[in-house]
């Protein structure tokens, strides 16, 4: 039925795969780091993580893709020349997809994460600190999971846009499902097979997701509505 692109699709799958999660480790890094910015009483910090946060979620992911990718890639032949190197430097397109998708979400996830931070009573905070705990203890212990209970449904929504977000990687060389299945369909002039194909297979894997996000989110909600109500 798939003259042979199977296996080749599904490595094509696990890659994509790959990138969707190392992205988002490293959205997750940058969202944190932005959000704490943002929230930080040192105006310049605030200034800074308001400004990654409003100037990367008001371009295009496309756009933002192409010009890290190329333009990034420009800039560092152009530095390494001035200091002496004559070769070219060819960026992987896996760690550039890597790098940018991380990038561009982690501006989102800061709100997330801030919005989160912000939910949370602040006399929570300075019940534990009056019973002695650090500040560490304090974050680790009882503002760091309140707001994961907080933020999961922001997240949830974030981890599947990413995950589409990942089919346009392919623009810049990445060999990932999305450029497998063109490469297939056009091959054997079937496009409509294989992009139907890809489309079941992105649906199957946001829906495992939502499946195993609303599950941490009742996990993280155990004893709380019991509580509210």
């Amino acid at each position: 039925m798939l003259n042979g692109y199977g296996s080749t699709i599904l490595d094509g799958v696990w890659l994509t795969l790959q990138l969707a999660l190392l992205s988002m480790v490293v959205a997750i890094s940058l969202g944190l780091l932005g959000a704490a910015c943002r929230l930080s009483p040192i105006k310049w910090l605030a200034l800074l993580g308001e400004t990654y946060a409003t100037v990367i979620r008001g371009i295009p992911d496309l756009v933002l893709i192409l010009l890290i990718f190329y333009g990034g890639q420009d800039l560092m032949n152009r530095v390494v020349q001035l200091l002496g190197y004559d070769g070219f430097i060819d960026i992987n397109p896996f760690i550039a997809g890597v790098g940018t998708l991380g990038f561009i979400y982690g501006a989102y996830l800061s709100e997330t994460f801030r919005g989160a931070f912000m939910a949370i009573p602040k006399g929570q905070g300075e019940a534990g600190m009056a019973y002695g705990m650090s500040p560490l203890r304090v974050f680790l212990r009882i503002l760091v999971p309140q707001m994961i209970r907080l933020a999961i449904p922001g997240f949830t929504n974030n981890w599947l846009v990413l995950i589409k977000a990942t089919a346009l990687i392919s623009l810049v060389g990445l060999q990932d499902m999305m450029a497998r299945a063109k490469s297939a369909g056009d091959a054997t002039r079937e496009p409509f097979t294989y992009i139907l194909l890809a489309a079941a297979i992105y649906l199957a894997i946001t829906s495992v997701s939502l499946l195993v996000l609303r599950y941490l989110e009742r996990r993280y909600s155990v004893g709380v509505k019991a509580m509210e109500i």
